[in-house]
């Protein structure tokens, strides 16, 4: 069947071509309902998703993903660079008539373009990188628990520890997010918790290699880290980032005794059963920015801002876009590992939001988050803000600063 196509781009500059035939391909309609699980297929070309995306507040052309869908329906070729701009931060899924899993299907659409080898220049790095080092950064194995060094940090024993504290790859490599894993080991201590690690054994969770649609590559690290986990006795498992707590709880099988979760629960459990008190900091207002995959992801809104609030002294501040309406800081989906001139990053307007607060603090509870508010800190003009994760919030008060 020949249709001439009115309405989209066919390169990759944003020209529209109005007037060349193209030819509707029933078998690859018939793969892009296989692939994405038929999520495709209930789109009903609403909009609402191109609407709220965040892209259209950092540059003149929005990220058309009505467009993206509809030419996976219509089995289309893809649309070059604009599959690859998505950050999964569900904003659009969220508000869905249909409940359509779009994140998902960017992810299998990226699966697909891995298929077809037409992925972004550096991908494939990235793929080597997770394969040859353990993690997305290239670092050396060996290094990565360089960041412990002088915190005595026991080997994980199930028949001892209450939980194992899986630290993750950006905090064991990232300078700055370093100091956010050993502010937690101070609270986990301040609080009495008994807990270990793996160490040098610690894998990488896969999130990188799933924001990029690498589906086999993922399922062998999923396979690989069951093994691990259950040689080595792993249950109740706290994460640092929100990226990897969602790899274990939505890839991995959580029946039986394995239990994945984010610390910022964990902490509020801690302090509802009265293990964890925390003296007050002299007061600094604070607003809360949600990572996509704690907030809209995992619906955990609650429990960080109850944990700020149980800190004595903290005016705690709602941007004007929070909770569900969150904006996302930039950082999904793979976008660390891709470069985003300064000019179209999200965190730029997330920063004047929090600016708008008259806030001292951005509290996060993300790593990606924490990277990219930080560096939109540096582009916005006139701005006394600092970036804080919330494990450095409670490390804080606990050393009574401010007092």
């Amino acid at each position: 069947m020949m249709v001439e196509d009115r309405t989209v781009p066919t390169n990759g500059s944003g020209t529209d071509v109005h007037d060349a035939p193209i030819t509707l391909d029933d078998e690859r309609w018939e793969k892009v309902v296989e692939i994405t699980g038929g999520e495709a297929a209930v789109c009903f070309q609403c909009g609402v998703c191109t609407a709220v995306c965040p892209w259209a507040l950092v540059r003149q052309k929005p990220l058309p993903v009505r467009l993206l869908i509809r030419r996976a329906q219509l089995g289309l070729d893809r649309d070059g660079d604009d599959l690859w701009l998505c950050t999964t931060c569900g904003h659009c899924q969220s508000l869905c008539p249909r409940g359509v899993d779009i994140p998902g299907v960017i992810r299998s659409l990226r699966n697909w373009a891995w298929q077809e080898r037409e992925v972004p220049e550096g991908l494939p790095s990235l793929m080597w990188d997770v394969h040859w080092d353990l993690n997305p950064w290239g670092q050396p194995p060996s290094q990565r628990y360089d960041w412990a060094d002088g915190l005595d940090l026991p080997d994980f024993d199930p028949e001892k520890h209450e939980i194992l504290l899986y630290v993750g790859c950006s905090s064991c490599y990232d300078l700055r997010m370093q100091k956010v894993a050993r502010a937690f080991v101070g609270v986990l201590r301040a609080a009495g918790v008994e807990f270990g690690v793996l160490g040098e054994d610690e894998p990488c969770c896969g999130e990188a290699v799933s924001a990029v649609g690498q589906e086999a590559y993922l399922a062998e690290i999923v396979a690989s880290n069951t093994k691990l986990f259950a040689e080595r006795g792993v249950g109740h498992m706290v994460t640092l980032s929100p990226h990897c707590y969602d790899i274990f709880a939505t890839e991995h099988a959580t029946d039986g005794d394995f239990k994945p979760e984010h610390y910022t629960t964990y902490l509020a459990g801690l302090i509802e059963a009265g293990r964890l008190e925390l003296p007050g900091i002299a007061g600094i207002a604070a607003t809360f920015q949600d990572p996509c995959f704690l907030g809209r992801t995992h619906d955990t809104y609650a429990e960080p801002r109850q944990v700020l609030e149980a800190i004595d002294g903290v005016d705690l501040r709602e941007m004007d876009d929070n909770r569900e309406q969150g904006l996302c800081c930039g950082g999904g989906g793979g976008r660390m590992f891709m470069e985003t001139v300064v000019e179209v990053r999200f965190a730029v307007p997330r920063v004047k939001q929090a600016q708008a607060t008259g806030a001292q603090v951005l509290v996060t509870a993300c790593p990606a988050c924490t990277s990219c508010l930080e560096d939109g800190v540096k582009v916005v003009d006139e701005v006394d803000l600092r970036v804080m994760d919330l494990a450095e919030v409670v490390g804080m008060a606990l050393a009574g600063a401010g007092e």
